[in-house]
């Protein structure tokens, strides 16, 4: 298949997946700890060597700019190689420059958001992180194993959650969730997982930034980064929202954006 980036997703998370502190002590509801995980698949329409260069060249502007070579978070990943973009962060300058570079790229991204209660966790996940991880990526991959004979998956790496077993699971659960009609053998899509560190794939950036400005609206209200990039968004679910979700308004798009209503209050055991 001659256009490579056609099949090719980005995948990267935000927020934490921590239920408990050390002895097993419930920590949800403690400052620190987030109310949500979510994960974002990112796929361009535009070359993916040429996305990358774009990347590249802005980091190696501001690696290089005398405006931020005194900047903490600049100086510590030069000291450990190249500077990278990585929203939690980085500068609300730095920011402001790769949501533009993004807002020029031809590019959607879906986001699944696990809202983090302490007893969903224990029953559907069986308390573990992992499981949590490959049941959001399981409704990130549903509806794309029929869309192309193959699909490539790039992801950031995150310890146990991006092992080669626990994504299979991931898939496994996709594929039982997807339309049969679409798994039959000469019709199932041929699935590869490659996990890079985040810092040694540009474009998984792009990932970062868009969830995290999901992010934002989730645990803060705060719409306004949300709302620049909004025509990035292809669709958000809302996954263990059950009042929404009964009535069938858990899914967001350009029809149903998010509103600071989506922001979700602090949850305790």
């Amino acid at each position: 298949m001659k256009n490579t980036h056609l099949y090719h997703y980005f995948l990267d998370e935000a927020g934490d997946t921590t239920f408990y502190g050390k002895g097993k002590v419930p920590i949800m509801g403690k400052e620190g700890v987030s109310q949500t995980f979510m994960l974002c698949m990112v796929s361009f329409k535009t070359p993916l060597a040429e996305l990358k260069e774009s990347i590249l060249l802005l980091a190696k502007k501001i690696s290089e700019s005398s405006y931020y070579k005194d900047v903490p978070s600049v100086v510590k990943r030069l000291e450990k190689g190249n500077f990278y973009f990585h929203a939690k962060d980085d500068l609300p300058e730095i920011r402001k420059e790769f949501f533009d570079l993004i807002k020029n790229m031809d590019c959607r991204a879906k986001i699944i958001v696990g809202r983090k209660k302490t007893e969903f966790f224990e029953r559907k996940h069986e308390g573990k992180e992992a499981n949590f991880y490959a049941d959001l990526l399981s409704h990130l991959l549903k509806d794309k194993l029929h869309k192309y004979p193959k699909i490539a998956l790039n992801i950031a790496e995150r310890a146990n959650s991006t092992a080669i077993n626990n994504l299979e699971n991931g898939l496994k659960i996709a594929q039982q969730r997807s339309d049969k009609k679409f798994l039959e053998k000469e019709k199932a899509t041929k699935v590869s997982f490659t996990v890079h560190k985040f810092q040694d794939d540009p474009l998984l950036s792009v990932a970062d930034y868009l969830c995290w400005a999901v992010q934002r609206v989730f645990e803060r209200g705060e719409m306004r980064f949300y709302d620049f990039m909004q025509d990035k968004f292809s669709l958000i679910v809302d996954l263990y929202d059950r009042e929404n979700y009964e009535k069938g308004k858990n899914y967001y798009n350009a029809r149903n954006p998010l509103t600071q209503k989506n922001k979700v209050s602090p949850h305790t055991p």
